[in-house]
């Protein structure tokens, strides 16, 4: 698989909680170099950034972020913040526990209310796999499928694990209605970006990626 391919689906990703605007920027910077999909970024830069960017890159950015369990309407303004800010893509959260306790309903309505407040950017509703059962991460694929999300995401990479290549196959044998998939969290070499797209993910949140040209990058200059 082509490298530049690979890029075009990365989330380049940096959303520690000691982020600085030099490494915002940065980021930023390669993210235009080697073209991936967006950079995903703390909320507090979304607006810094895309001023930096402008349209050479799509600014993605997270909420409800990484524990899901805001209310609705403290999800919907973020969603709306961001946007107006110059967000181009929201990654948000389910309540994890409204999953456990089989809220369904619930689920939905917040996933379109979010929808709706993201006024047509790109939605990806993280699911958190780690701390579901196989029968819990199949009816999210059918909750988010029958949603108005673009995206089911595996991972905040917060929790006790990422994206993995059972739960990557699970999605693609159970979304519907067009449903996209992103992979994220855990994501460290060529070889799993590789075998995610092959599975069926569209797209990959990471920071490594890029990281692994780079320094394949200055070897060669050597």
């Amino acid at each position: 698989m082509n490298i530049n391919d690979i890029l075009s689906k990365v989330d380049h990703t940096l959303l520690s909680p000691n982020a600085t605007w030099d490494e915002i920027r940065a980021i930023c910077d390669d993210g235009i170099k080697y073209g991936t999909a967006s950079v995903c970024i703390p909320a507090s830069y979304v607006k810094a950034a895309k001023e930096y960017v402008g349209d050479r890159l799509a600014i993605c950015t997270v909420i409800g972020f990484p524990c899901g369990y805001s209310t609705s309407e403290v999800k919907c303004f973020e969603a709306e913040n961001a946007v107006k800010n110059g967000a181009d893509e929201i990654d948000m959260v389910i309540n994890i526990g409204h999953a456990k306790d089989n809220r369904y309903d619930d689920i939905l309505a917040e996933i379109n209310a979010v929808k709706a407040s993201c006024r047509g950017k790109l939605l990806k509703v993280i699911i958190e796999t780690c701390l579901l059962t196989d029968g819990e991460k199949i009816k999210m694929c059918e909750i988010v499928s029958e949603s108005d999300a673009d995206y089911i995401k595996t991972s905040t990479g917060f929790s006790t694990g990422g994206a993995t290549a059972h739960d990557v196959a699970l999605f693609a044998e159970n979304v519907k209605n067009g449903l996209k998939i992103k992979a994220a969290g855990g994501i460290s070499s060529i070889a799993d970006a590789e075998e995610f797209i092959k599975l069926g993910a569209d797209r990959l949140g990471t920071s490594r990626i890029v990281k692994i040209v780079k320094n394949e990058e200055s070897k060669s200059a050597y």
